[in-house]
């Protein structure tokens, strides 16, 4: 673990700056596929993988830190993040070379500032992702989703790509130790993976929205359906987020 995030900050730091966003999307996506080999994860994959053409929003479901790297092992993608990750020793630093785009969750105003990021990370081509829960949880549901970052896939009529992840064992039960939930530490929750054996990240994607043709509470609540169909469960049917709500972003 300790040499590949060596060999991932010296990516960012020698390579990164020398090569065209679109080749960023290549090194992310090889750097995490290795990552999930080292951690002993497989990942299967299931439904329509988004295309590189134009504006592409993934929306996912949010159970562990690992989430990034399971979707990005599958496409290279720029996450929203909470800006509380820019301060974790090393990880925080690979995450800002990498692209990664903070926000301060509990300034209801950053939304502004992220969504101006966000288009501008569509004008580079690149593809961006969402954990409009807000937060984690063990997979087992699906809190609401918080409209306010849909708005850069409104304006820019980015297609979105509703994806859910769950975590299991090889029998197919789920796996909870996968969950960064509670107050426990990255590094506790770092343990608790390395310690599993055979886990199977499923990664699950729905037919494409279009963004054209709604509104960011509407795009919302359809991501949220499909999302939820995804994970054999039950869409509340209640309202998504409104702009005065935090907006979501991974832990």
């Amino acid at each position: 673990m300790a040499a590949h995030a060596a060999r991932g900050a010296l990516i960012l730091r020698f390579v990164y700056p020398r090569t065209p966003p679109s080749r960023h999307a290549e090194l992310m996506r090889d750097w995490s596929r290795k990552l999930l080999r080292i951690l002993a994860v497989e990942t299967l994959v299931e439904g329509p993988v988004p295309q590189w053409d134009g504006p592409v929003m993934i929306v996912a479901n949010h159970v562990s830190w690992l989430d990034i790297f399971v979707v990005a092992s599958v496409r290279g993608t720029r996450f929203v993040a909470k800006r509380e990750i820019r301060d974790w020793p090393v990880a925080g630093w690979i995450a800002e070379r990498a692209g990664t785009l903070f926000i301060r969750r509990a300034r209801r105003h950053d939304t502004a500032r992220i969504n101006d990021q966000v288009h501008a990370a569509f004008a580079e081509g690149a593809c961006v992702g969402l954990f409009p829960e807000g937060t984690t949880t063990e997979g087992e549901q699906l809190l609401r989703f918080h409209s306010s970052l849909f708005e850069p896939a409104v304006a820019n009529a980015a297609v979105v790509h509703p994806a859910a992840i769950r975590y299991a064992h090889a029998d197919g039960s789920a796996c909870r130790a996968m969950a960064y939930v509670g107050e426990i530490s990255f590094m506790q929750s770092l343990g608790l993976v390395i310690r599993q054996r055979g886990v199977v990240a499923h990664l699950a994607f729905a037919p494409p929205l279009p963004a054209g043709g709604h509104d960011r509470r509407g795009l919302a609540r359809l991501a949220h359906e499909r999302v939820a169909s995804l994970l054999g469960l039950q869409s509340p049917g209640s309202a998504p987020g409104t702009a005065h709500d935090p907006p979501g972003a991974p832990r």
